[in-house]
């Protein structure tokens, strides 16, 4: 009988001591998939184009090498202060602060600084900063093209650039900006581009901007529709927030999906009324306020988040119980990328549907894209079956 080949270790990928002690510090001990394909690689100064899906471990796939060729290469010494020679965009202010996280404790282990750069807090902090001198940027396209034009930020010295969540940049109109960015960069440089999809704009920039890239696929980190218990629940509008608030009170941890950042506030506003302790997580808020809702919401101590769809991108907490759609995606994938939000990590996680009378025939359409036929069932607020909506399964209920 054949066994699966065993994974190598960071050492055996070429990951230096100090780096392979710093992520035994963290619990990291074993490469995941998508860093053992890449990292070999990324320290050799390969272009790297990497598909894989959000919580795949691709901060560590791009980050060590980033971190260790900027080490070994030694300090920018054309410039009478640190310019920096790492730069990371992403996508949205969360991801930004959470891939700085990651990469903060591992960038002093080997004598580099890293400063993170997005919107929404203050512009003084992160000038200061970088002015002062720092190796490694992670950035958000807007604040960075903000602190180039200002003078503050000077890309000319920049070796290493990664561009992650490629896919999540064209879907949100970021890519005029990345390629602006892109196009300050000076002299040569290592690429590396990390995505969920690599088609459209991100194939086009992979083609553009990439010089005879290695290519790596991990499979999808995402549950299947199959791992995952499915419920549509047809409620009224008068009674809807009802329903929400008694689903909350039966689970311990629950993500709330609303289709607007207005929309988003009321349904934090109405579930508070009803004694339920949320809070909600959107653009137009201070960015102080949306991570300490995060910070709270990951760490066990707030049972319930509303999001939108692009605030709820720099999400990464395994333990979701329940996903509840308030209002229903627009199409199959929108519900795949909100659900998989739980049923990770072999976890049992609920996925649940309100739908009003006008919205059941496009809830179906996106039942028969993701080849699922489970009856959609009216309940009121008062209905038992919501203290454990596992429990009850709908006659009927088919996942092809």
């Amino acid at each position: 009988m054949s066994h699966p080949p065993t994974p190598p270790s960071f050492e055996q990928l070429g990951v230096v001591p100090d780096l392979v002690t710093a992520l035994e510090a963290g619990g990291i001990e074993t490469p995941f998939p998508i860093q053992a394909a890449t990292i070999a690689d990324g320290l050799a100064g390969r272009d790297v184009c990497g598909k894989a899906e959000t919580g795949s471990g691709k901060t560590l796939a791009f980050g060590v090498p980033l971190l260790q060729r900027l080490a070994t290469a030694g300090p920018d010494a054309a410039s009478g202060r640190r310019r920096p020679r790492g730069l990371v965009l992403v996508p949205t202010r969360e991801l930004a602060s959470q891939v700085a996280g990651v990469l903060h404790p591992l960038s002093v282990a080997v004598g580099l600084s890293l400063t993170a750069c997005y919107g929404g807090t203050g512009m003084d902090t992160q000038v200061a900063a970088v002015r002062s001198g720092t190796d490694v940027v992670v950035a958000t396209p807007g604040r960075l093209i903000d602190l180039v034009q200002r003078g503050d930020v000077s890309l000319e010295a920049i070796e290493v650039v990664v561009i992650d969540e490629a896919d999540r940049m064209a879907d949100m109109g970021f890519m005029p900006q990345v390629e602006w960015l892109l196009r300050h960069l000076g002299g040569t440089h290592q690429t590396m581009l990390f995505s969920a999809t690599l088609d459209g704009d991100v194939d086009r920039l992979v083609r553009y901007e990439l010089t005879d890239p290695v290519s790596h696929e991990v499979g999808s980190q995402q549950p299947t529709v199959g791992a995952m218990e499915h419920r549509f629940l047809l409620v009224h509008q008068m009674d809807k927030v009802r329903v929400l608030a008694a689903v909350c009170r039966n689970n311990e941890r629950v993500i709330v999906f609303s289709r607007t950042k207005r929309g988003a506030d009321r349904v934090t506003e109405a579930l508070r009324k009803e004694g339920v302790d949320a809070r909600a997580i959107h653009g137009d808020l201070r960015q102080q306020v949306r991570e300490r809702a995060l910070k709270q919401f990951s760490t066990g101590r707030l049972p319930v988040l509303v999001a939108t769809d692009v605030a709820a991108r720099g999400i990464d907490v395994d333990d979701i119980d329940v996903v509840v759609h308030f209002d229903p995606p627009e199409d199959h994938k929108s519900y795949l990328h909100r659900s998989g939000r739980t049923a990770r990590a072999g976890r049992e996680g609920l996925v649940v549907t309100l739908v009003l009378w006008n919205e059941q025939l496009e809830v179906e359409k996106v039942q028969r894209r993701l080849g699922l036929s489970i009856p959609v069932v009216e309940v009121f607020s008062n209905d038992p079956r919501l203290g454990d909506l596992r429990s009850w399964v709908p006659a009927g209920e088919s996942v092809a």
